[in-house]
């Protein structure tokens, strides 16, 4: 089948790269940003094109293969790859185009937004993105997009303005919100369950350098900081963006020897405009505990502020993600967190929570498929491990740690899921958004061939 399959694709107008497991470049292409995943598709075709990817989802309809879509390959429980199946690979599509007058940038579905941040400072500008600096901008745009500049500017999906999709039947569209409104809806959140986006169309904010940085305080200040956050987090402006992160200080030159390898909470922050005004928003941070261990804070250019969470995250890592959106923090999620971080037994499992609100809820929730816009935090709770013996203890701990949270749930991330099931990933969409879902799946895509994901199944008709 093999060489049968490989002639067809290329008959088809294939131009670009098919990958089989006897290809020299196989099994780097096969690996995806969470180690813990170990996948060995029949097919990896890299794709240079919107008519390879047609001619991709052709073969697979032809064979009946399972479809796995990779962008960045950041997608938690390993979507980005599949067993026996077909990989559409848009790693080789990395172009950047931005229009500095229009504030506009067109992007291809294999850039990472390291790459993004970079093509759109030159000329002063961003889009809001993610925080791990190699995540891909597709996926992350797709499942909604939270970052430092989602209370600012709103999540990456609030600032798409146009795609070019390739549909489950191997047609190319370019779509915005004249030609086709309900599928630009559904692709605000709703996933790679439509078709391939093969290019992205960006609205673009000036940012400049902001102050921004870290308060790192040892572990025993960890409840006081947690009440910390949340009062600032209620009267935050939009311009302060927060972060507090429960971890084990790593062994690094920047931190101090006396806290290295030992329990410690973080209380980051970055204020999107005056740095002066930024001096005193972000001030409680570093004084109101005392004086921390580490003061990182500093004027910084917006790419080194994206790429600052890498070291927490590097490729590769073996991981497990439990997360959700809650309201306000209450003494039992606190006590809940805060017992969480006490159970460490990974250097790298850490516990992350994001204020929400600002431009992010000033959508109306109907108004796209990413609908919980007035969620307070965002949490997560990654476990993380080097052997694979370890992972069933840091599974069970990231659960557990989650579940001290679940009375302040309010709904979740699509983004964060692991493989959880139907009814996880129902809990990333209000009913009347699922049931809307699942009948624009039935006009895109009524077979299902988008199923390897967080799946909206079609509607029945």
């Amino acid at each position: 089948m093999t060489s049968t399959a490989l002639g067809a694709l290329t008959l088809d107008g294939f131009s670009g790269e098919l990958l089989t497991p006897e290809s020299p470049a196989y099994d780097d292409a096969r690996r995806v940003a969470n180690g813990a995943i170990d996948r060995r598709p029949a097919f990896i075709a890299r794709c240079r094109s919107a008519e390879d990817v047609a001619a991709a989802l052709g073969f697979a309809r032809r064979h009946d293969l399972v479809v796995a879509v990779r962008g960045g390959g950041h997608s938690l429980p390993g979507y980005s790859v599949c067993d026996g199946g077909l990989v559409v690979d848009l790693t080789r599509m990395r172009a950047v185009r931005v229009e500095q007058e229009k504030r506009t940038a067109a992007v291809q579905p294999g850039v990472t937004w390291s790459e993004l941040d970079a093509a759109t400072q030159e000329h002063g500008l961003a889009c809001p993105g993610g925080e791990i600096s190699h995540t891909g901008v597709a996926g992350l745009t797709l499942g909604g997009g939270i970052g430092w500049l989602t209370r600012m500017h709103g999540l990456a999906c609030d600032n798409l303005v146009a795609v070019e999709l390739v549909t489950a039947d191997g047609e190319v569209r370019r779509v915005d919100d004249d030609s086709d409104p309900e599928l630009m809806w559904g692709l605000r959140g709703g996933g790679g369950n439509f078709g391939v986006v093969t290019s992205f169309v960006f609205r673009l904010h000036p940012v400049a350098p902001m102050l921004a940085g870290m308060a790192l305080y040892p572990g025993d200040r960890r409840t006081d900081a947690l009440r910390l956050y949340q009062e600032l987090a209620t009267t935050a402006p939009r311009e302060l963006s927060l972060e507090t992160v429960l971890v084990t200080a790593p062994p690094a030159p920047f931190v101090p020897e006396e806290l290295r390898g030992r329990p410690a909470v973080g209380l980051a922050g970055a204020y999107f405009g005056d740095p002066a005004e930024g001096e005193h928003a972000l001030s409680p941070l570093r004084t109101a505990l005392g004086r921390p261990v580490l003061d990182t804070f500093d004027v910084t250019p917006y790419c080194v502020l994206q790429q600052s969470a890498d070291g927490s995250a590097p490729w590769g890592m073996k991981s497990y993600i439990k997360s959700d959106f809650l309201g306000p923090l209450d003494d039992a999620g606190i006590a809940g967190l805060v017992a969480g971080a006490e159970a460490f037994c990974n250097p790298q499992s850490h516990i992350l929570l994001r204020n929400l609100g600002g431009a992010m809820a000033d959508v109306a929730p109907a108004a796209t498929a990413f609908a919980h816009r007035d969620a307070a935090h965002l949490l997560t709770v990654v476990g993380a491990w080097q052997a694979d013996d370890q992972s069933h203890g840091q599974v069970d701990w990231a659960r557990s740690t989650w579940a001290a949270t679940r009375h302040l749930a309010r709904g979740t991330y699509v983004n964060h899921l692991e493989a959880e099931g139907t009814e996880r990933i129902r809990e990333a969409y209000a009913d009347d958004t699922w049931r809307r879902l699942t009948l624009l799946k039935a006009r895109m895509d009524p077979e299902n061939v988008f199923r390897h994901n967080q799946n909206v199944p079609p509607a029945q008709r």
